[in-house]
C-alpha cells in the first residue's frame, strides 16, 4: 500500500453564500500515479485543485499535505508549503517577455533570496538542472528564446518543465490539454507521465476528455454537480457511471 500525499476531508466552497460549488469532498491522493478529475464544465473540477494550494480559498474542510492543514496556514507558511506543490496551468502561465531559460528558473523562486531572484543570479546547480530538464523536454535549443516565440505545445511543456524545477512533492495541473490539438495533448500527458514517474511526484489533474484521462491515469475521479459521484480505476468507467458523471446518454458512442 501507498502512503497518501494529500488527503482532503470535507472540502467545501461557495463563491455565493448557501450556493456552494464543492459538497463536502474527501479524498485520499495516493503518493504515487496519476489521478484524472473528469465531469462536465461547472461542476467544480479547477475549483477542486485550485483549493489544494489555495488559489482559490476554501470555504470549509481541510486540506492536509506534508502533516499540515494547508486550509489554515499563515501567509509565510502557506508559501513554504507551495514551493513543494507544482502547479500547471491550462494557459500555461509563462512570462511571454522571459526567455525560457527564465521561466524555467523562475520555478525556484521560492528558494533563493529576494535579492538573488530579483538580480536573476540562481545557484550554478539550479541552472544545471534547468538545462537538463529542457533536454528532457525536447527544447534545449530554445533556451534563449522568449516565451512569446513557442507553439502552445512547447509553451506547455516549458510549464511542466518549470513546475518540476520545484521539485515539488505533488503536481498540480488545471486542464493543462484543453488549448492544445489531440495529437499534442497526448505528447504532454506522456511527457508529465514520464517525467513524474522518473521522480516519484504524484499527478492530480483535471481534465475533459475522458479517452485521454482513461489512457493516462492509474485512478479516476468522477465529478457531478460538485460531489464525487465514481472513485476507481479508468476500466470501471461504465455508460452507465459516465451517464451518472455527465448526465444523459446522446453523447456516448
Amino acid at each position: 500500500m501507498s502512503a497518501a500525499a494529500l488527503v482532503l476531508r470535507g472540502l467545501s466552497k461557495e463563491y455565493a453564500k448557501g450556493k456552494p460549488v464543492l459538497h463536502g469532498i474527501s479524498l485520499e491522493i495516493s503518493d504515487r500515479g496519476i489521478t484524472a478529475i473528469i465531469g462536465p464544465s461547472g461542476t467544480g473540477k479547477s475549483t477542486l485543485i485550485r483549493c489544494i494550494n489555495r488559489l482559490v480559498e476554501p470555504t470549509a474542510g481541510e486540506v492536509i499535505f506534508g502533516g499540515q492543514d494547508i486550509a489554515k496556514l499563515d501567509r509565510k507558511a502557506l508559501r513554504l508549503a507551495r514551493r513543494q506543490i507544482g502547479m500547471v496551468f491550462q494557459e500555461y502561465n509563462l512570462v511571454e517577455r522571459l526567455t525560457v531559460m527564465e521561466n524555467l528558473l523562475s520555478g525556484r523562486l521560492g528558494y533563493v533570496s529576494p535579492l538573488r531572484a530579483w538580480l536573476r543570479r540562481y545557484p550554478p546547480a539550479d541552472i544545471e538542472r534547468a538545462f537538463a530538464l529542457l533536454e528532457n523536454v525536447g527544447l534545449a535549443s530554445y533556451a534563449n528564446q522568449r516565451a512569446d516565440s513557442l507553439s502552445g505545445g512547447q509553451r506547455q511543456r516549458v510549464g511542466i518543465a518549470r513546475a518540476i524545477m520545484q521539485e515539488p512533492r505533488l503536481l498540480l495541473a488545471d486542464e493543462p490539454t484543453s488549448s492544445l490539438d489531440p495529437k499534442t495533448s497526448v505528447e504532454i500527458m506522456s511527457l508529465m507521465r514520464e517525467l513524474c514517474t522518473e521522480r516519484a511526484i504524484p499527478v492530480m489533474v483535471n481534465m475533459h476528455d475522458v479517452e485521454l484521462a482513461k489512457r493516462f491515469a492509474d485512478r479516476i475521479v468522477g465529478m457531478s454537480d460538485g460531489s464525487v459521484v465514481y472513485d476507481g480505476a479508468p476500466g470501471g468507467l461504465s455508460d452507465e457511471v459516465l451517464k451518472a458523471i455527465y448526465g444523459g446518454e446522446d453523447w456516448i458512442a
